[in-house]
């Protein structure tokens, strides 16, 4: 019981902080950003996306745990695996919102890009591999959602009805539902100690304050 009321914790964190909350993600859903800033949101987020499958890979290393490595191998193979790997996939939403690939690959990261980049980093390498879980857990636990409102965004504002632009958000809105119920329980099993629950939330905080902060610096820059 303790364990389900403190991933219930986790999750009432995430929820205060929301991404979908955040100034830039609402002017994308109504409409109100330009198509311009969303394709320099995409060239500058893609080096998270790409840098997303090392951070799993982080985590699996450090993990003592057979059974949850090969939970987190599923995750890694779903990100990485194939021509149609998540990195791959966003490439191709950036080329629908008019980038090229040239682009993209030689962007300049804001501060807050890298910041992001940087702090994901830092917690998917922990030793303490809890800790990258969390981070793992805050990200994922908010995919299906973000990714079903910004498609909807697109498809209505933007005029983006290519499903090949549009399918990192389509596979994301399915596959992170069973992530997110994955890494949740994984996640509660490991919360057994007064010690990895403070780390558990200093982990999703600061993965939450990274996250949020990269848009308000989309916003800072580009808007």
């Amino acid at each position: 019981m303790k364990n389900t009321s403190f991933i219930d914790q986790v999750d009432k964190q995430i929820e205060k902080n929301h991404l979908l909350n955040h100034s830039f993600y609402q002017a994308w859903n109504s409409g109100a950003l330009s198509s311009e800033t969303i394709r320099e949101y995409a060239a500058q987020y893609f080096q998270h996306v790409s840098a997303f499958p090392r951070y799993l890979s982080a985590i699996h290393s450090n993990c003592d745990d057979i059974n949850t490595r090969q939970i987190l191998l599923e995750n890694l193979v779903d990100e990485e695996k194939g021509s149609e790997n998540h990195p791959e996939l966003w490439m191709r939403f950036a080329e629908g919102m008019g980038n090229s690939r040239n682009k993209i690959k030689n962007t300049d990261a804001m501060n807050e890009t890298q910041d992001l980049v940087d702090t994901f980093k830092k917690l998917s390498r922990s030793e303490q591999y809890h800790i990258g879980l969390a981070a793992l857990y805050c990200y994922e636990s908010m995919q299906p959602e973000i990714s079903e409102t910004k498609k909807e965004g697109l498809q209505k504002f933007y005029g983006i009805k290519d499903e090949n632009t549009l399918k990192f958000f389509t596979v994301h809105m399915h596959a992170d539902k069973w992530h997110r119920e994955v890494v949740r329980k994984l996640l509660s099993e490991l919360a057994n100690t007064k010690e990895k629950q403070k780390e558990i939330l200093q982990a999703v905080d600061s993965a939450l304050s990274a996250l949020n902060n990269f848009l308000t610096g989309m916003e800072r820059v580009y808007c």
